[in-house]
């Protein structure tokens, strides 16, 4: 008897993976209708059908209604009937306000979203919310990063697993090309949703994967994304490392500036930016600009006593020491 077809199977395996490491009692997936997110969710129904009896999760099929196009609504009812369909064994539309000055729409649409899943994911008292980002996602990620001139931990891209709060997010499908995801919907008779935002030209994201990358690839030649994604654990690992040490630094040390000053740039300003987030600074939105303005105040101190943070948060100097503090609103 013929298996499934080689995209179903792979993305199979990608989940199979994740619910044997983490062995969740119960697991939210975020479908946004797209091939990536159904291939997701399906592949997810199928392996915790497959091992019910060794006690494998709860699915929970989550959709977020960002409310930003007029037939959101009705597209997220859409989403809800393949969920069912798919085999979830429960399935909820989440409604969010963006706010469009965080950043921009993506940065908020994103923002909005992930607080959304986290909240819903607390009040089930689920274990694992699974998201469908892709190869290709990576590669657009590092590039978007390049682009911006972020530093290191953009280029480092997506991780394929964070916590948020208590709540765990994993990557399954970091491996596995959109052009699968893609074949897998078909080969499961799917018809996925093609997101117009994920089109539009306005959008930094859009631009790089419609325009950017296939011309880039035209150029340079069809390994382009293969190179992409491969900086990204090359970096991340860097980049995790001296996070580490940051860390470990900022939490058993005062923040006195002859301390900071004493060490090298890379992880004085992790300690600066992990402590300002620590204090309600948007993480999203600290760039670098934000934190090479807090290491002047230790480093280049000329008078000057405070940086204005996103989140409505100061970096201040007072006695020799970096201190924050909520501004006044």
């Amino acid at each position: 008897m013929a298996g499934p077809a080689p995209a179903v199977a792979d993305t199979r395996r990608a989940v199979r993976e994740v619910l044997q490491e983490y062995a969740p009692e119960r697991v939210i997936v975020a479908v946004s209708g797209g091939a990536d997110s159904l291939a997701l969710l399906a592949a997810t129904t199928f392996e915790a059908a497959s091992h019910r009896a060794s006690s494998q999760p709860y699915v929970i099929g989550v959709t977020v209604d960002h409310g930003l196009q007029d037939e959101s609504a009705a597209t997220a009812e859409q989403v809800i009937a393949q969920m069912a369909a798919l085999g979830a064994d429960e399935t909820a539309t989440i409604k969010v306000q963006v706010d469009v000055a965080a950043g921009g729409l993506e940065a908020g649409a994103r923002q909005a979203r992930y607080a959304a899943l986290t909240e819903f994911a607390g009040h089930l008292s689920a274990d694992l919310v699974l998201l469908g980002h892709t190869r290709d996602d990576q590669a657009e990620t590092v590039l978007m990063g390049l682009s911006r001139g972020s530093g290191g931990r953009s280029l480092a891209g997506m991780r394929d697993s964070f916590v948020d709060g208590e709540i765990r997010f994993v990557r399954p499908f970091l491996g596995i090309t959109r052009e699968q995801t893609e074949a897998a919907c078909t080969a499961l008779g799917l018809e996925w949703w093609d997101d117009p935002h994920n089109r539009d030209q306005r959008f930094l994201r859009a631009r790089l994967r419609h325009v950017v990358l296939p011309l880039l690839e035209e150029e340079l030649g069809p390994g382009l994304r293969e190179a992409l994604v491969r900086t990204a654990p090359a970096l991340r690992s860097d980049m995790d490392a001296l996070d580490d040490l940051a860390e470990d630094w900022r939490r058993t040390h005062a923040l006195d500036v002859d301390a900071l000053a004493e060490l090298p740039v890379a992880l004085r300003t992790r300690v600066l930016r992990a402590a300002a987030v620590t204090a309600g600074a948007r993480d999203s939105e600290l760039s670098r600009e934000h934190v090479l303005s807090m290491d002047s105040l230790v480093t280049a101190w000329r008078g000057q006593t405070q940086v204005d943070l996103p989140g409505s948060i100061r970096a201040l100097r007072v006695d020799r020491r970096i201190e924050f503090a909520r501004s006044a609103t």
